[in-house]
């Protein structure tokens, strides 16, 4: 805890100065009009397109492994379908922070990433299929119809890693792989449809291009950049509540929090800090590639400086957090890491929510999930 805190100060240190400067200077708070265009035109084209164009091409790789498993079981063949849906998982939690148009029509979100499963309904039902031998769930067509919960990568990640996935090497589970060989064509459909809605010239790219009162989306820029700054805002608050605070509160009223490992995302793949990671770097990608720091006034460019230096060190730590989750909960400089993960993800929510927020014209205290 001590090293969870002195790593913490310091970096509030290194940052604050910085902000509190910004917090002085900051008049008039306006967004830079002339550039929002540009800013959220290089959003689609150098983020979200090649985001799900990577998410595509994961998914095929994952059902092209997923085939030769079940063609011809051996360990070699499980050990590539598995470092293949880890692969889908990296590249899926880049892009799963773009979580607007597209990925909720259709439920396809929830159809790729069923989560959290707080009363384990999914699990049951995947674990049903299996026991009674579904054949539907085996064809892509019929398994797209069936519940969120046993079509994307959680149910596929039971089927790879579960009870009873060591017979997937042998021939004594060909229902269990034509199940998990027709959720992997189902997330590549997914991810298939996804690209396809981004890249059409006309469609949501285009809203995100053209700020204006014909337009559907964002009748002028002030729309359009709450819009993009709340998918970062709404993404930390993720990382922070769905993907940290399940599985480690750290202490708690002064007791000790001892975890609870199997609520962790991808626990039994050990993707967990890998996806937190990738979830991390997605955000740092979109908020340079975009060049998000052109919307702030001049006198306030320093908050951009900010917020990259809280996520590159965010970044570090989570890669530094190895091994099975349990192991990490049961090992005190692995839980500081966690520890020091939480504390500056809660004060990089503040700095894009607050600081950027206010420096753009959105008004100290915007509060994205309320719309206001």
């Amino acid at each position: 805890m001590r090293l969870t805190l002195t790593l913490g100060l310091l970096l509030l240190a290194v940052v604050a100065p910085a902000a509190a400067q910004e917090g002085a200077t900051l008049s008039p708070r306006v967004l830079d009009e002339a550039a929002l265009p540009g800013v959220m035109a290089k959003a689609v084209d150098d983020f979200i397109v090649p985001g799900y164009r990577d998410l595509s091409q994961a998914t095929a790789d994952l059902a092209e492994h997923s085939a030769v498993l079940c063609d011809k079981p051996s360990a070699a063949a499980l050990e590539e379908t598995r470092s293949s849906f880890s692969e889908v998982v990296r590249n899926w939690s880049t892009i799963e922070i773009v979580r607007l148009g597209p990925a909720l029509e259709q439920n396809r979100f929830e159809r790729f990433l069923f989560y959290p499963d707080r009363r384990g309904t999914g699990l049951k039902q995947v674990q049903a299929i299996l026991t009674k031998r579904d054949e539907s769930a085996t064809q892509a067509e019929s398994l797209k119809t069936k519940s969120v919960a046993v079509q994307g990568l959680g149910a596929l990640e039971y089927v790879l890693y579960g009870t009873g996935a060591e017979t997937l090497s042998g021939d004594d589970s060909r229902f269990r792989c034509r199940y998990g060989m027709a959720i992997a064509q189902n997330l590549t459909a997914i991810a298939g449809e996804l690209l396809a809605a981004w890249e059409k010239p006309d469609g949501i790219q285009s809203a995100w291009k053209t700020p204006g009162l014909d337009n559907p989306l964002f009748r002028d820029n002030k729309e359009a950049a709450t819009e993009l700054l709340g998918v970062l805002v709404h993404s930390v608050e993720m990382i922070k509540d769905q993907r940290l605070r399940p599985f480690y509160s750290g202490a708690v009223n002064g007791k000790l929090d001892k975890g609870r490992p199997k609520l962790a995302i991808y626990w039994r793949s050990g993707n967990t800090m890998a996806a937190i990671a990738a979830n991390l770097r997605g955000l740092q990608t979109l908020f340079n590639s975009a060049g998000m720091e052109s919307l702030l006034p001049g006198d306030s460019r320093s908050i951009a400086g900010s917020v990259n230096f809280l996520l590159k060190a965010l970044i570090s730590m989570t890669e530094r957090v190895e091994g099975p989750i349990d192991a990490v909960l049961a090992d005190e400089k692995q839980r500081s890491r966690l520890d020091f993960i939480a504390l500056n993800t809660a004060d990089l929510l503040d700095r894009l929510n607050r600081d950027f927020g206010g420096a753009i014209g959105l008004g100290a205290g915007f509060s994205f999930a309320d719309g206001d």
